[in-house]
C-alpha cells in the first residue's frame, strides 16, 4: 500500500455512542497511532462530544485536531455553548473545531418539546451570537429568536465553526459566515453538483475563498458483502426517516440509500475515498461502519496499514 491522501485532511469518526471517555480516549489512541489528521466525536444519547474531547487530547499529542461533528443548536443558547467549546479549546491547546447543526424536527420537538420554528433564522441569531464570544469579543446580538448580550472571560485561541448544513439557505451561509460545512448522507455526485455550487455562492458573495468541506463516509473491508449490505441498509433506514437526507440521497442516483457505504476490499474502498476527493472535499470523515468483530478489525488495519507508510 502507498500512502496517498488524495490532497485532503482523513478525520476519524470516533463514534455518537461512546459510553465513556476511556472509549474516547481508545478513538484517540487508534486515530493517532494510524496515522489519521484528526478525531471526529459526533453528538448522540452518551458522552457529550465536547467535554469527552477535553478529556483525550493528552492521549494524541500528534493529532492535529479534535471536533464535533455535530453539536445540534436547539435546546442550547450562544453563551453556554461558547463557554465550553472555550473551555475545551484552552484542554486542546488550540486544536478544537466546533461543528454544529440546527438538529432536527423530530429532535427538537419529540425529544425536547421545542417548537421547530424557523430553523434557519434560528442558526443564523445561533451563529450571530457564538461567534464574537469565541473569538473573545463582546457579543451583542438581539435576533429574531435568540438575544445574546455577554463576554467570556476565558483565554482561548478562536474556534472554527463548521456548519452542518443540506439546503441551499444553510449551505450559502455556511459559504458566507463560518469555516466551512459538514455532511452526513451526501455522496461525491451530490457534493459535487449540489453542494459546492451552494456553498461557493455563499463564499464568493463574501469575498471568502472556499470554505472546508468534510465528507462522512461510512466503510468496511470485508469479503461479506452481503453481511455488511444488509447492516448498511439498517443505518440507510434511519437516515431516510429525516426528510432532508432522504432529498440528498436521492440526488446521488443510487439504485439503494445504502450504497452510499463503501464495501469491499480495500482497493475497492479507497477508490470510493477517491471520488470524494476528486469531488472536492477538503476533508474526509472516516466510520469504520461493519457488521461483524472480524470486518471491524480488517477495516481498521487496512486503515492503520495505508495512513502509517
Amino acid at each position: 500500500m502507498a500512502n496517498d491522501r488524495f490532497g485532503v485532511r482523513w478525520g476519524l469518526a470516533g463514534g455518537t455512542a461512546l459510553a465513556t471517555v476511556e472509549e474516547a480516549r481508545e478513538a484517540a489512541r487508534y486515530a493517532e497511532a494510524s496515522g489519521f489528521d484528526g478525531l471526529w466525536i459526533s453528538h448522540g444519547m452518551a458522552v457529550d462530544p465536547i467535554v469527552a474531547l477535553a478529556c483525550v487530547g493528552a492521549e494524541a499529542p500528534a493529532l492535529k485536531e479534535f471536533g464535533t461533528s455535530v453539536v445540534p443548536l436547539y435546546g442550547r443558547h450562544p453563551i453556554g455553548l461558547a463557554q465550553l467549546a472555550m473551555t475545551a479549546q484552552t484542554a486542546l491547546e488550540g486544536r478544537f473545531t466546533l461543528g454544529i447543526g440546527a438538529a432536527s424536527k423530530q429532535q427538537a420537538e419529540d425529544r425536547m418539546g421545542i417548537a421547530w420554528d424557523r430553523p434557519f433564522s434560528f442558526t443564523r441569531d445561533f451563529v450571530d451570537g457564538l461567534q464574537p464570544l469565541l473569538a473573545s469579543r463582546e457579543a451583542h446580538v438581539a435576533g429574531g429568536q435568540l438575544t445574546t448580550r455577554a463576554k467570556l472571560e476565558i483565554a482561548a485561541p478562536n474556534t472554527p465553526i463548521l456548519l452542518a448544513a443540506l439546503g441551499p439557505r444553510m449551505l450559502r451561509f455556511a459559504g458566507e459566515r463560518v469555516e466551512g460545512t459538514t455532511l452526513g448522507q451526501c455522496g461525491p455526485r451530490t457534493i459535487a453538483n449540489y453542494v459546492l455550487p451552494h456553498l461557493d455562492a455563499g463564499a464568493e458573495a463574501a469575498g471568502r475563498g472556499r470554505p472546508r468541506v468534510m465528507a462522512l463516509v461510512r466503510i468496511c473491508v470485508t469479503e461479506d458483502r452481503s453481511g455488511a449490505f444488509a447492516h448498511a441498509k439498517v443505518i440507510s433506514a434511519r437516515y431516510q426517516a429525516f426528510p432532508s437526507y432522504a432529498r440528498v440521497l436521492e440526488k446521488e442516483g443510487l439504485a439503494d440509500p445504502a450504497d452510499i457505504h463503501l464495501i469491499g476490499s480495500w482497493q475497492q474502498v479507497l477508490d470510493g475515498l477517491a471520488a470524494y476527493a476528486e469531488a472536492g472535499v477538503s476533508d474526509l470523515r472516516i466510520e469504520v461502519s461493519a457488521h461483524t468483530e472480524a470486518a471491524r478489525e480488517a477495516t481498521r488495519m487496512a486503515l492503520a496499514e495505508y495512513l502509517s507508510l
